[in-house]
């Protein structure tokens, strides 16, 4: 099979049928048709083989993967996914991966009401490149730019266990097989926080979707802010899974260290912050209030009202990581 073969077998067919594309996979270009009032946000993230999922993942979790990360960053900004382009390079034609992986691509398209609308294929070392966009009311836009001083702390979800499967894999941490099973879906299937973003929109400040870890995401949403901010570390949600496998002090330190969580960090003032938590609620996401900024420019932490210095880090490309 060469490569127009590919794009016609499994690129052209979905479930996903938008009124708002004028023209699909298939031609030198994509056209979509701009919704009135609307402004198009859009994202776009690079997986490597290696670097963002380890080289044995199945072709069915990088699908999903690829897609889940790109929807995480529109949600961070409060849009409605809409359209997806997706360029994968490969090593060589494999159907049954082929099959796979479009299987986990348009199964999450599917379920967000996303159609691809083109890409490209090309033959090299495995990696795949997806562009998102979404529609987002004008003047709606969820910005990191947006915190201040006084502003509360969330996340969605729990934290550390993609983390925890990831040190499992690269052989840093041995997990028994129940306890792997359930963190590794984390890492290999991690769901897009899409509905708490759009609820998000009248009521957070800022907000940044977790994928470098939460300390280091939450860096970018302080410098952007010109803010500081105190973490309560007892507040982390934190799993059964992570505590049971590390104990409470290394589960927080992976927790807040720890990448591919994809989960929603964000701000709220005080008057707000009743009317976001109702919001949140209706959309079945846990939440957490996890501290409160500051105008001191720095990130501290305490535990049981005490000051925890804990030293850690997130993912950074271009540096080293242990």
């Amino acid at each position: 099979m060469k490569e127009f073969e590919l794009i016609k077998n499994y690129f052209t067919e979905q479930a996903v049928k938008r009124k708002d594309v004028l023209l699909g996979v298939g031609d030198d270009c994509a056209v979509v048709i701009p919704s009135e009032k609307q402004n198009i946000a859009v994202a776009t993230d690079t997986l490597v083989a290696g670097v963002h999922f380890p080289v044995n993942t199945s072709p069915r979790a990088i699908g999903h993967k690829a897609i889940a990360v790109n929807l995480s960053d529109l949600a961070a900004i409060g849009a409605e996914p809409s359209w997806v382009s997706v360029a994968i390079t490969l090593p060589q034609i494999d159907e049954h991966w082929v099959d796979e992986f479009c299987t986990g691509l348009f199964d999450l398209c599917e379920y967000y009401n996303v159609q691809v609308i083109g890409g490209d294929t090309t033959q090299g070392p495995l990696s795949i490149t997806v562009t998102a966009q979404g529609l987002i009311p004008v003047g709606q836009e969820l910005l990191r730019t947006g915190a201040r001083s006084g502003d509360w702390v969330y996340v969605t979800g729990e934290l550390g266990d993609a983390a925890l499967a990831l040190a499992h894999i690269l052989g840093k941490k041995e997990l028994d097989k129940t306890i792997f099973d359930k963190v590794r879906q984390r890492l290999d299937f991690p769901t897009p926080r899409v509905l708490a973003g759009q609820a998000l929109r009248s009521y957070a400040s800022s907000a940044i979707d977790i994928s470098d870890g939460l300390m280091a995401d939450l860096t970018h949403m302080c410098r952007s802010s010109k803010v500081g901010a105190n973490l309560v570390l007892e507040n982390l949600p934190l799993s059964e899974s992570l505590v049971a496998a590390l104990g409470q002090e290394k589960a927080i330190e992976m927790a807040l260290a720890g990448g591919d969580d994809y989960e929603l960090l964000f701000a709220v003032s005080e008057d707000k912050k009743v009317g976001l938590e109702i919001a949140l609620a209706d959309t079945g996401v846990k939440f957490t209030c996890i501290g409160q900024l500051n105008p001191s420019e720095k990130i501290t932490t305490t535990l049981n009202s005490k000051p925890a210095a804990i030293k850690v880090k997130g993912f950074e490309h271009f540096s080293k990581n242990d």
